[in-house]
This record gives C-alpha cells, structure tokens and sequence, in this order.
C-alpha cells in the first residue's frame, strides 16, 4: 500500500495533471460578458473591442497614455500626518491606510507626474481609485495643490484626472477642508494664465465633483462615465422624484451643458494635444490679447 500511495499514484498525478494557468490572462468585460485576452485589452486602453465599454485604467497605464513614449517623472507628494484624528471604525484608519499603500504600491490616492505631451511640457495630477475608493484627504488635497504650483513654475498646461468616491471619512472635517483647497489651486494655475483641463473618468463624485473637477476650462470626460456629487438613489429619496435612465453618466451631461465633451480614450491624446495648440498658441506680435470690437458703422448709428 505505501509503494502504491508513494510512488505509483504521484506519478499516474504528474501524467495527467493539468499545466497551472496564470492568473489574469482573461478579462470579462462587465458590461456586455465577452470575455477578453488581457493582451488584447491593453492594446485597446482597457476598452472593451466588443461593445466599446471603458474599463478602469491602473495610473501607470493612464501615465503612459499621456507622455510622449510613455516617459514621465513622478513628484513626491509632501507629508503630511497620517490619523490626525485617530480615527477608527472597524478598524483602524491607520490599519486601512497601511493596508491601501502595501496593495497599491502607492503612498495615496494621487499621483502628480510631469512630461511632454507633443514635444510639450504638461503637468497632471491622476487619482487612484484603487486607493480606498480615490478617497481625498489631506495627502491627496496636497498633491493637488502640489501640481498645481509645479505647473506654475514649469509655465506648463495643467490635466486633473479624478476618479475618487469623494471626501475621506476618516479624516472628517479635515477631508472637507481640501474642497477649497483645491479650488485655491486651480485659481493659481488661471492667473498664471495656463490651461487647466479636467478629465472626468468613472467614477468621479462627492466633494471631488464639488471641488477642482468641474472648474476646468475644458471639461472632458470618457464614455459613460458617472459623474455627480450624491448617489442617484440619495437624490431620488431626498427630492422624491424618479430619474431618468442614463441620470448623472458623461452623455447625459454633456447634453444638458454640464460638460464640453465626451471623447472615446483612443482619440484623447490626439484630442488634447489639439486643446493645447489652440490654447497656447502665442498670440501675434504686436497684439494685446485683448477682443477687438469693431465700431458700428455710421447708417447704423442713430443721428
């Protein structure tokens, strides 16, 4: 019995064995159920061949999508401190904190990296939805804050890319205090007179959406993406009124003049950089950037 238990049975296993297939080579797609090879999604930017849904991007992808040949340079985001108000529910929010940067490999929601998009000096700050939920707290309020002065000094275009579930509870009123924070932030880049360019991915809502992400000058989002501060259901029971279908996604908002446009991610790049030349385009010698009106002609004066 241990001869057959030992030797014959290991060996009759190893014959018939199946070989271990790696994880993650096939992706389903949550929309339409097709399922995809994950080659075949990263060729396509995480858009699904089938029926066009947009999944989410990891940053670094996104990062690449950006910068000419995929080459860009991380800034470090400031410290700040971690539970400034010892926080916890279940657990502890230093405990969740420490749990989010050991799976992520990122020290929060937010990443501030600069490059050149067509030759062209951009500054972009991208959210990390992976990081509880794209949460902001203070670390993320700096980093924000942190692009926007990098964008200022390198004289260069700044792009917000949220996808964030809004104000960080554990942080409290302190999460909320990073709303206007960030609308500061936004306000330096304007007077510097450097575009700033919001694009809205899914999900972007809560006090993100109340903030810095729908002040850009252009407001662009991806193919139904959900946009909006509260969840569709809140509003639903707080107004007792039925919504339509499709409420709070990019399509419905760029109808309704919430947004300027909805651009498919493989034409953004080429989309932004024509964004760019027209907004940094230098203006004639000898013009003062100024609106020129013309006077009325004298039939049209009254005498």
């Amino acid at each position: 019995m241990n001869w057959l238990t030992n030797f014959v049975r290991p060996k009759l296993r190893a014959l018939v064995k199946r070989a271990d297939v790696p994880d993650k080579l096939w992706h389903k797609c949550p929309k339409c159920d097709q399922i995809i090879f994950h080659r075949d999604l990263e060729r396509n930017l995480h858009v699904c061949q089938h029926c066009g849904h947009h999944m989410r991007m990891t940053v670094e992808a996104r990062l690449r999508l950006f910068f000419d040949d995929g080459v860009f340079e991380r800034a470090k985001l400031p410290d700040v401190p971690t539970d400034p108000l010892e926080f916890r529910d279940q657990r502890k929010y230093t405990d969740r904190l420490r749990d989010a940067q050991r799976s992520s490999g990122e020290d929060d929601a937010i990443i501030v990296a600069s490059g050149k998009m067509d030759g062209r000096t951009i500054v972009v700050a991208v959210f990390n939805f992976s990081f509880m939920g794209g949460s902001m707290g203070r670390a993320v309020g700096e980093g924000v804050l942190l692009a926007a002065q990098l964008a200022v000094e390198k004289n260069a275009p700044m792009i917000a890319v949220p996808a964030s579930g809004g104000a960080r509870m554990q942080e409290g009123v302190l999460s909320l205090m990073q709303m206007p924070r960030t609308v500061i932030a936004v306000q330096q880049v304007k007077n510097a007179g450097l575009p700033y360019i919001v694009l809205l991915t899914d999900p972007t809502t809560g006090g993100v959406t109340a903030s810095f992400a729908m002040l850009g000058d252009i407001q662009i989002a991806e193919p139904d993406a959900m946009i909006g501060f509260a969840g569709q259901r809140v509003i639903e029971q707080t107004v007792r009124e039925t919504f339509p279908e499709g409420f709070q996604r990019a399509e419905y908002l760029l109808e309704h003049g919430m947004i300027d446009m909805v651009v498919p991610r493989g034409e953004l790049r080429q989309t932004l950089c024509n964004i760019f030349d027209l907004l940094c385009r230098p203006m004639p010698e000898g013009s003062s950037g100024a609106l020129t009106i013309p006077e009325r002609p004298d039939s049209a004066q009254h005498p």
